[in-house]
């Protein structure tokens, strides 16, 4: 009862609310600004639906993560930044502008990313044929999970730009709670061998989430963009999208322990972000 109450009735309904609230903050410029910022925008792109797959790959093999774990970690890469990647941002003194445009960019490309991440970690952890790789249908459904509500957030902009302007805090403080509820939840469902698994994932998804964070500010620096820009990145990367991961993994692919990576990281990622946020804001004001 808790597994469908938590799969197909609030886990959608979480991830409706998260998207359309980050459409009630879109608007057509920026999609647009991949034309004014295209190095930024490039960088960060590559930088999440590329080499951090790539990072993810090598720390599941590095710990010898369990196959279930191991996909889960990868599902977690697949998935893209997070909402909350735009206020962190702001606390650290990031481009906000530019996190607003690869939250956008990259939650529309990873319709195609995530089914391509997810069943080539299904085929190479897995290493049997008891893994079933994520079908048309199921990609077209992750899709208008995410394509529906942020379009529909955008049009509600465009239409009512008052009074999206006035719920687009709301949705975010809901967005929030639901959140934390999905965390309590699935926590709940994973009860039984979640202290277990916190042991056997719990280094490898912090090892992924300073990893994220540290590529995503120095390879930006490398390639010579402004700090401000690598600061937003390293946000834009290092913050994702954990209920997309959860909502996958239970609804889409029917597995519980492929959620464990994600609530962990889910729990960690918004303190080793505040810090992260610390740090930039000094290392910006120097």
């Amino acid at each position: 009862m808790q597994a469908s109450f938590l799969s197909i009735y609030l886990l959608p309904m979480a991830i409706a609310i998260i998207m359309a609230g980050l459409g009630l903050s879109l608007t057509p410029a920026d999609f647009k600004r991949i034309f004014i910022y295209p190095k930024a925008i490039i960088i960060g792109l590559v930088t999440q639906m590329l080499v951090l797959p790539v990072i993810c790959l090598f720390i599941a093999d590095f710990f010898n993560l369990e196959p279930a774990l191991a996909v889960g970690l990868m599902l977690l890469a697949a998935a893209p930044g997070g909402p909350s990647a735009n206020l962190y941002s702001h606390m650290a003194g990031g481009d906000v502008a530019l996190n607003v445009s690869l939250t956008a960019l990259n939650s529309v490309l990873s319709i195609f990313s995530i089914a391509w991440i997810v069943n080539f970690s299904l085929d190479y952890f897995m290493q049997t044929e008891a893994y079933v790789p994520m079908q048309f249908l199921k990609v077209v459904e992750v899709c208008a999970m995410i394509i529906t509500p942020i379009s529909l957030g955008m049009w509600v902009r465009h239409r009512f730009p008052a009074f999206a302007h006035r719920m687009e805090s709301k949705v975010k403080l809901i967005s929030g709670l639901f959140l934390a509820l999905l965390i309590i939840l699935t926590g709940l469902k994973e009860k039984d061998h979640l202290m277990h698994d916190i042991k056997s994932v719990g280094a490898a998804a912090i090892s992924f989430n300073l990893a994220c964070l540290l590529v995503g500010y120095f390879l930006p620096r490398l390639f010579k963009l402004p700090p401000k820009q690598a600061v937003a990145i390293s946000m834009e990367v290092g913050i994702h999208n954990g209920s997309l991961a959860i909502y996958i993994a239970l609804s889409i692919l029917n597995n519980g322990t492929m959620t464990i990576p994600a609530l962990i990281y889910s729990l960690i990622m918004f303190i080793t972000a505040a810090i992260f946020a610390y740090w930039s804001q000094k290392k910006l004001a120097n």
